[in-house]
């Protein structure tokens, strides 16, 4: 017999499941990785929901502990043993798919860490502050970060791209992706 609280997880994890996903495609770009992620996320927010449900916001929680769950993967020893190169095939509706797909590679590239920074920030829509607290560093490091990635984008995109990445074009980025994120392997 299901409790009042299982009962609330299973909703809560039923609607939010395929956006737990996605989050998880953005931080490894793999959808097979990402099943695996979101999935572990599950068991680890069924283990602490009565702290999660009770939290400020359950989705920032539950997004931390996907973010989380990926960074732990890409220190251990399997991440260091496989690597994965082939990129997965998403429609884009965007006139310019290749800029796109170029920006997508871009940030593919970044380290885990700036990567989890960007999406937290520009995906989630997290501000320093929560983006710092979710990765359990300073707000000064997210910053800088942020910084570093969005200089890395700049610089790999190349001159002409790289003056119009901005703080603004990093979800734009995202959103563009998000609706050709229906094709799902």
């Amino acid at each position: 017999m299901m409790t009042r609280a299982d009962e609330e997880f299973a909703d809560y994890i039923a609607a939010r499941l395929p956006s737990l996903r996605w989050l998880a495609f953005l931080l490894c770009q793999d959808w097979h990785r990402a099943d695996d992620l979101a999935q572990s996320a599950a068991v680890k927010a069924y283990r602490h929901w009565s702290k999660a449900s009770s939290a400020d916001n359950t989705d920032a929680y539950v997004n931390a502990i996907v973010v989380r769950e990926f960074l732990h993967e890409r220190r251990s020893a399997w991440a260091r043993r496989v690597s994965l190169t082939q990129l997965p095939e998403i429609a884009v509706s965007e006139a310019d798919h290749d800029r796109s797909l170029d920006l997508q590679a871009a940030v593919a590239a970044l380290p885990p860490r700036q990567r989890a920074i960007l999406v937290l920030r520009y995906y989630c829509d997290q501000n320093i502050y929560q983006t710092a607290d979710a990765l359990g560093c300073t707000p000064g490091t997210i910053k800088s970060q942020t910084a570093k990635a969005l200089d890395t984008l700049r610089r790999v995109l190349g001159p002409a791209a790289g003056s119009e990445i901005t703080s603004e074009s990093v979800p734009a980025a995202s959103a563009a992706a998000a609706d050709g994120g229906a094709v799902h392997a």
